[in-house]
């Protein structure tokens, strides 16, 4: 990394959390965390690495508490923060929740992104010439925006958008004024497409976290439909790397999508995490007793996965982590923090009670 100023939108949620903690630990860059400290919000993560860093980590680190719909707010964001890098990765993403409330996601993913755009724009004009000719604006998206495949194919980077939920469509949405500032305004710009992350500090409304806690207290588990829908998933850390490398590396005006390899199946992931925790915590086995078919989520879509192949031939990015090992550290995480997650979601006002079952 040679970006000195970096600002990471969304720096209080998961993601946005391993970013901002791997770029404290990792490199000398002045970090600036812009977050609204939203439901799903938690800087603990952050707080324990500059604990760790002790004199290193002294004046790297600035929590901005923004919401990127208050356009005046993220102008003075900008200013304050005067970043070499823009990492956005700031957005509401609990498709369930969108269902529930989409004004919301419009709100953040949507009006959220021009306030951020306009805003960096200006700042990147205001640079002197060889700073000017550093900036990048690197933004953070889904595969989901591409819609749903069926029992063959993977996602690419040519692959139509065809976004399904409220979610979905305001992430694409979002893609799309990204690229327009790009061929109009000139803004130097990389997107990303990655499929679901997992991994620790996932707030625990996401389905590994879910799981887990549900099996912990031996409570029902929760699978929609059939548990046939396949997510390609990726561990925290690995996205971490494909992230830095595409906001520093990748070309501008291009699009990168980062996939681990690692289609399951709900029920798959499930079971598997059931089968962990029959290993760490046999006092509850067989905790695949526990699952229990619900209806389905509306407009589900049946499958997702990433072909990384431009990722990995451009850039040299693999996975680090397979499925299994990566899921088997998740577990012990949350097994160890489980005071963690119940201050979150006691101080979201969240129980573990499914959400977005409200649309016909």
């Amino acid at each position: 990394m040679t970006m000195q100023r970096v600002l990471v939108t969304g720096g209080a949620g998961f993601i946005g959390g391993a970013v901002v903690r791997r770029l404290l630990k990792e490199t000398s860059s002045i970090v600036f965390s812009l977050d609204k400290l939203g439901y799903a919000s938690d800087v603990s993560g952050i707080e324990r690495t500059l604990a760790g860093l002790g004199v290193a980590g002294e004046g790297r680190y600035r929590l901005l508490q923004v919401d990127l719909a208050d356009a005046e707010s993220v102008v003075s964001a900008l200013k304050e923060a005067d970043p070499d890098l823009v990492l956005h990765l700031a957005a509401e993403s609990h498709v369930d929740r969108s269902i529930d409330c989409p004004e919301a996601f419009l709100s953040s993913n949507v009006c959220g992104t021009f306030s951020l755009l306009q805003a960096a724009r200006a700042h990147w004009e205001s640079l002197p010439e060889a700073r000017q000719e550093a900036f990048r604006f690197h933004h953070i998206s889904t595969d989901e925006v591409f819609g749903s495949l069926g029992a063959t194919g993977r996602f690419t980077e040519d692959t139509p958008y065809d976004p399904r939920s409220p979610y979905s469509a305001t992430k694409a949405a979002s893609d799309h004024l990204v690229m327009a500032w790009h061929h109009t305004y000139g803004l130097p710009v990389v997107l990303t497409n990655c499929s679901n992350n997992f991994g620790p500090w996932q707030f625990p409304e996401k389905l590994i976290p879910v799981v887990i806690l549900k099996a912990v207290a031996g409570e029902s588990i929760p699978l929609y439909g059939d548990g046939a829908h396949v997510r390609d998933w990726l561990f925290v850390e690995d996205h971490v790397d494909a992230l830095l490398l595409a906001a520093t590396q990748g070309q501008l005006g291009q699009s990168y999508c980062v996939g681990g390899h690692g289609e399951r199946t709900y029920k798959q992931v499930v079971d598997a995490i059931c089968a962990v925790l029959d290993q760490l915590s046999p006092q509850g086995a067989p905790h695949s007793q526990l699952i229990t078919p619900v209806a389905d989520r509306p407009g589900h879509d049946r499958r997702y996965a990433i072909d990384p192949l431009k990722i990995s031939n451009e850039l040299g990015w693999q996975p680090r982590h397979d499925f299994q090992k990566g899921l088997e550290s998740t577990v012990r995480w949350y097994l160890a923090h489980l005071d963690w997650c119940r201050d979150v979601r006691q101080r979201a006002g969240y129980d573990g009670e499914r959400i977005g079952i409200q649309a016909p």
